[in-house]
């Protein structure tokens, strides 16, 4: 397991981190039991993991609160709390006040079965949403680090909605935020202009989600994609294959394949700090893990990357 400093926090992490969410939530999604899972984190552990994601919406914070018995300090715990009221869509304009995000902040202590949170993110964050965080919510999470409830601060951007990265644009400008979530991939690699100059420069934490999704995980999907984007003059569907697209991660880049190659990619671009990875099947885990810890693509590969994707901003490739 390679390893890294996380920004400005200090905080030795692997460069592998598990996601608790996604579409497995640690198999919660696919009928799997709590011990399952709780010992699907164990071994992530045991494997070199160091840090774990999680959040509310996730509803497997209390399963990171059983794994961890007994190694709380082998491990970086992230979690993220929603800012909208009970009830209310992510997206929504009806925002929880400073003093209940610190309510929710105790209740993650309590399902999480730790005094202490290390990274504390205000999840999914939209641009028009962000005066309100920078207002209320930094000076709420100021008064959790004065209070030992919290060590770092965070924010997560809404990538599906935001994909050019509007609120995290405006977020770096100010000096509250420890740690950042950035939405990347190499259907849309944006951040690498818009972002990660500013965060290297800095010294602000970055974790990476999106870095496989839909489109790189399932062919049909992904031409579905390609095709869109001809029609929206972003790319020319002529530079494809169209029965294998991205064929050329492996001849060319020495991948084992899409999503090896996916995972690669992101894991050697300057400014990424961890790989967020979820699951629900500890071989996947390893592989994985194997995939981020793996070489870079070859130069070769990485500049028709570039020339092929290097100007999207719109897509997520969810």
């Amino acid at each position: 397991m390679d390893y890294t400093t996380l920004g400005r926090t200090g905080l030795d992490v692997s460069v592998v981190g598990l996601g608790c969410g996604g579409h497995s939530r640690l198999g919660q999604a696919k009928g799997a039991s709590e011990d399952q899972s709780v010992a699907l984190v164990k071994a992530a552990i045991d494997l070199g993991i160091t840090f774990l994601d999680t959040a509310t919406a996730y509803g497997t914070e209390k399963i990171v609160g059983r794994a961890i018995a007994g190694q709380r300090d082998k491990v970086v715990i992230s979690t993220k709390e929603q800012i909208v009221q009970e009830g209310s869509s992510p997206q929504d304009s009806k925002l929880i006040s400073g003093v209940e995000l610190k309510h929710r902040v105790e209740a993650s202590l309590q399902r999480l079965n730790t005094d202490y949170i290390d990274i504390l993110h205000l999840h999914g964050v939209g641009p028009h949403q962000y005066d309100h965080c920078l207002a209320e919510f930094a000076p709420a999470l100021d008064d959790l680090k004065t209070k030992g409830k919290i060590r770092f601060s965070g924010i997560t951007e809404r990538f599906i909605d935001d994909p050019s990265h509007t609120m995290l644009d405006r977020a770096i400008k100010d000096d509250c935020w420890d740690v950042m979530m950035v939405g990347f991939n190499l259907l849309n690699p944006s951040a690498t202009r818009r972002v990660f100059p500013k965060t290297l420069d800095q010294k602000i934490g970055t974790l990476c989600m999106f870095a496989v999704r839909r489109a790189l995980s399932n062919p049909e999907a992904l031409c579905e994609l390609i095709i869109q984007l001809n029609k929206e003059g972003l790319l020319n569907r002529a530079d494809f294959n169209m029965d294998n697209p991205l064929e050329f991660l492996v001849t060319q880049g020495g991948a084992k394949n899409v999503v090896d190659g996916a995972y690669r990619y992101c894991r050697h671009t300057p400014g990424i700090d961890v790989i967020l990875t979820g699951t629900s099947k500890l071989e996947h885990l390893k592989q994985n893990i194997a995939s981020i810890n793996n070489a870079s693509l070859n130069p070769a590969c990485l500049e028709k990357l570039d020339a092929l994707f290097g100007k999207i901003d719109t897509v997520s490739g969810n």
